[in-house]
């Protein structure tokens, strides 16, 4: 994922750079709340979600090694990544009563994968910045920080989406929609990464147009969620 360097100019300023955009998005996503959740909690959820990254690598260098298919490969990675994220959010939720409204779980969920998206972003960066430079370093990586960013915000909210719409029902009924909200985000990040890959990124602008597009729906789905809150 990233050219390891010992210069502490490079990391940091990759580390600024990565966790910038991620900051700015969250702030996006919150600043019409009118309850915002706690700003200590949303800040642990964001750091695990960066400590995700550094958990997923060795998997997916297990997965790697372990199968052949290149398309499998990219929807395992992919699953690995939607996996993690949701543990780090079920880790500082799990038996709380902080998520108590349906719109609190995409909130968080959003909150994790930009704190992911935060810290892959930092890594991509390293490389570039050591070889190239600041200038060309960020003009390689501002599409790619758009593409990433939005593909774990849109992915990782229609999985939270999925498990607030979930929120008064119970069990089969809950499995389900839950299930059903993994799928949907595996399958967003696999599509995504399968084109760029495939093409070497020549359909970028083609698959940004597209994220664009499942982002306007999760916005709009994210405020029928939080009304839901809002009618009980």
């Amino acid at each position: 994922m990233a050219f390891i360097t010992s210069d502490p100019k490079i990391l940091g300023l990759a580390f600024l750079v990565g966790v910038i955009p991620s900051l700015l998005w969250l702030w996006f996503w919150l600043k019409e709340e009118q309850d915002p959740e706690p700003k200590g909690l949303l800040a642990i959820v964001f750091i695990l979600g960066m400590m995700s990254v550094v958990a997923v690598l060795p998997i997916e260098k297990f997965i790697q090694g372990l199968v052949d298919s290149h398309n499998a490969q990219i929807i395992l990675w992919a699953s690995a990544e939607e996996i993690l994220k949701y543990l780090a959010v079920l880790i500082v939720l799990y038996k709380t009563n902080h998520a108590h409204k349906p719109v609190e779980w995409p909130i968080y969920m959003i909150t994790a994968a930009l704190g992911f998206a935060a810290l892959e972003n930092a890594l991509f960066l390293i490389k570039p910045l050591s070889v190239s430079g600041a200038t060309v370093a960020l003009l390689t990586g501002q599409l790619r920080f758009m593409g990433s960013t939005l593909l774990h915000t849109i992915a990782s909210g229609v999985l939270g989406i999925a498990i607030g719409v979930s929120w008064r029902t119970e069990g089969l009924r809950k499995f389900w929609h839950v299930f059903l909200g993994f799928i949907a985000a595996i399958a967003l990040h696999s599509a995504f990464n399968f084109f760029i890959i495939r093409n070497d990124g020549n359909d970028f602008l083609k698959v940004f147009a597209f994220l664009w597009v499942v982002t306007i729906i999760v916005m709009l789905l994210f405020e029928k969620v939080r009304r839901m809150g809002q009618e009980s």
